[in-house]
């Protein structure tokens, strides 16, 4: 399959949909200096996009309505989670000195409409590429790590909120469940469900469109290197710097991959 098997105007139209929708939930969070909009519009702009794909795409065959309920039902489950938990603390700690100054919270923004732009790549592709896809073993398989994912990061996030919800785990961090094995389970179930959506439509990416790639790898890089794992990590060292508990359990649990 060559480039041109592919409607590139998909590729700037979701750019410019990616960033139309995050410019009216910035609107809104820097005049009302609020956080409860933001991790819900994330999620909502790739059900949105995705919706959008497949319902003006040419071709809407079973690939395609697989591909888009993956991404729809990752998207609302996420947007959903975290306007419950943002509704709950009230303030994401993350834009303490951010919300308040108007460029900071600007470029805030424009790197999560263009990292949501970014990530979805492989899955704009194949929702805009020019012929029927008959399900093959590596959608399966893609669908299957998706799920593996989707399942790891509901159960990890249910755990964390059912632990911070008990007066008696004030100040505290978990160290059961799933965060028994890992630090950052919900990450890794993050990172699976992407990978799982890349390797679903891998079979028909070539030549130029095979850099969808850099959509796993961006969430990929995001995790592992900036908004991810390190915030997290700096918080807690800081927080629990002279607590021997957190020390050993940092120093015998996984960052990342669930592991004995």
């Amino acid at each position: 399959m060559s480039i041109f098997d592919f409607d590139t105007y998909n590729i700037i139209f979701t750019l410019l949909i990616s960033f139309a929708i995050q410019i009216t939930f910035f609107s809104l969070a820097a005049y009302f200096k609020t956080d409860k909009v933001t991790d819900l519009s994330y999620g909502l702009t790739f059900v949105f996009i995705a919706v959008l794909l497949y319902i003006f795409g040419d071709i809407q065959d079973t690939s395609r309505i697989i591909l888009t309920l993956m991404i729809t039902t990752w998207g609302f489950r996420l947007a959903g989670y975290l306007f419950i938990r943002i509704i709950k603390i009230k303030k994401d700690k993350r834009f303490d000195g951010i919300r308040e100054n108007f460029w900071r919270f600007a470029s805030f923004w424009t790197l999560q409409g263009f990292s949501i732009w970014l990530i979805l790549l492989p899955a704009t592709i194949f929702l805009s590429s020019q012929s029927v896809e008959e399900l093959k073993i590596l959608n399966v398989l893609g669908f299957g790590i998706w799920l593996l994912g989707l399942l790891i990061e509901t159960i990890a996030d249910w755990q964390k909120y059912q632990f911070k919800n008990k007066p008696k785990n004030k100040d505290l961090w978990i160290q059961s469940g799933l965060w028994k094995y890992s630090r950052h389970p919900n990450y890794f179930g993050e990172l699976l469900c992407w990978w799982g959506i890349f390797i679903y439509v891998f079979p028909i990416l070539d030549g130029l469109m095979l850099l969808g790639i850099f959509g796993p790898l961006t969430i990929t890089t995001l995790i592992l290197f900036v908004s991810g794992i390190p915030t997290i990590e700096k918080k807690y060292n800081e927080k629990y710097k002279n607590d021997k508990e957190y020390q050993k359990y940092k120093e015998s649990t996984s960052i990342l991959i669930p592991l004995p």
